[in-house]
C-alpha cells in the first residue's frame, strides 16, 4: 500500500484557501442548522442507530473499518448549514466526503495512505445524481499538516472515526464469533504499518498524538463549531481499554469542551456473536456498540 509524501501539497494548499464557506441560507446567525423541529427532535435521544445503504463500502478487503452514509448525514445535517466546511481528518474510503456532496457542503479529508484517497474520489465520481456547487476533496496527507492547509476560524464541523489504537493491529482470532473459522481469522486488518498511523500505537502513546493533531485543529474551527469522534472501547489481552475516557480527557486538556455522549447502538448490524467469556468471565461485547463524541470549540 503506497503511502503519502511527507510535506503540504501547494496545488491542494490554494484549493483549500479557496474554499468560501460562507451561509447560503436564510437562516437566523443563531441557528445551529436549518432542520426543521421535526428532525431536531428526532436527535434528542441519546441512543442513536444507523443502517448501511448500497451506497456503503462493507467488503473489509476494500477498507477494514467504515462507517454508514446516514452516520455523518445526521450530524452535518444537524450541525451546520449548506455550504459550510466539513473536515475529516482520517477520511479513510470517503464516506464523510459523500454525505457532505449529497447535502451541499463543503469537504476536505486526509488520509495517510493512496489508495484510500483514491477510494474516496471515485466514490465522489461515481455519485453522479447530486449537482451541487460545493467542493470535495481528498488529500493524501498526514493529518498533522492539517493546518498547514487552512487559515483559522474557518471550519464549520469536524466529524471523524480515527483509528482505535491498536486495536486491529493483531491477528483476529474470533473468539466472540459462533463461525471462528470466517475469512478474517488470523488477519491483520490495520489500515498501514506507517510509523505516522496512529492505529500502530499503544494507547498511551496514542492518546498524545491524538492531542496533538487536534490542538492543531482547534485554532481552524470557528466558535461553537462542533467536532464529532467516533470511537469505542475494546478488550485486548483479557483487559477493558476505555479508549474514549482517553479521547474525552485529552481533548479537553487541549480545550475542547465535551458537550454530548451518544451510543451509537449497532445490535442491527453485528452478526454471528457468541457467548463471549462464559461462563467464567463476564464481558459485554464492544462491537454492539460505540461513542459519538461530541465537543465543540467554547468561545
Amino acid at each position: 500500500m503506497k503511502n503519502c509524501k511527507q510535506s503540504p501539497q501547494k496545488n491542494f494548499v490554494e484549493f483549500c484557501s479557496n474554499i468560501d464557506s460562507s451561509r447560503v441560507c436564510e437562516c437566523k446567525s443563531t441557528n445551529l442548522s436549518c432542520i426543521s423541529p421535526k428532525e431536531w427532535l428526532t436527535c434528542q435521544l441519546g441512543v442513536w442507530k444507523f443502517s448501511y445503504s448500497k451506497q456503503d463500502i462493507r467488503d473489509k478487503k476494500v477498507h477494514p473499518a467504515t462507517f454508514p452514509l446516514s452516520l455523518p448525514k445526521k450530524f452535518i445535517s444537524l450541525m451546520t448549514h449548506e455550504n459550510a466546511l466539513v473536515i475529516d481528518p482520517f477520511v479513510g474510503s470517503g464516506t464523510t466526503m459523500l454525505a457532505s456532496k449529497e447535502l451541499n457542503r463543503n469537504c476536505v479529508g486526509f488520509d495517510l495512505q493512496q489508495e484510500y484517497i483514491d477510494l474516496s474520489n471515485d466514490r465522489l465520481r461515481q455519485e453522479t445524481l447530486f449537482s451541487t456547487d460545493s467542493q470535495q476533496l481528498a488529500i493524501c496527507d498526514d493529518s498533522r499538516n492539517i493546518s498547514d492547509y487552512f487559515k483559522t476560524n474557518i471550519i464549520d464541523l469536524i466529524i471523524t472515526s480515527p483509528p482505535y489504537a491498536n486495536l486491529l493491529n493483531r491477528k483476529r482470532t474470533n473468539k466472540s464469533r459462533r463461525n471462528r473459522k470466517n475469512e478474517q481469522l488470523h488477519k491483520i486488518e490495520q489500515y498501514s504499518q506507517d510509523p505516522r498511523d496512529l492505529g500502530t500505537l499503544e494507547i498511551e502513546r496514542f492518546t498524545e498524538e491524538f492531542g496533538h493533531i487536534f490542538s492543531q485543529l482547534l485554532p481552524l474551527m470557528k466558535t461553537k463549531s462542533h467536532c464529532v469522534i467516533n470511537v469505542p472501547d475494546y478488550w485486548m489481552d483479557n483487559k477493558r481499554y476505555t479508549l474514549h475516557i482517553n479521547v474525552v480527557n485529552i481533548m479537553r486538556e487541549i480545550g475542547f469542551e465535551l458537550r454530548n455522549t451518544i451510543i451509537w447502538d449497532k445490535t442491527n448490524l453485528v452478526n454471528s456473536i457468541g457467548i463471549f467469556g462464559y461462563p467464567s468471565n463476564y464481558i459485554t461485547m464492544g462491537t454492539t456498540f460505540e461513542y459519538l463524541l461530541d465537543f465543540w470549540k467554547p468561545e
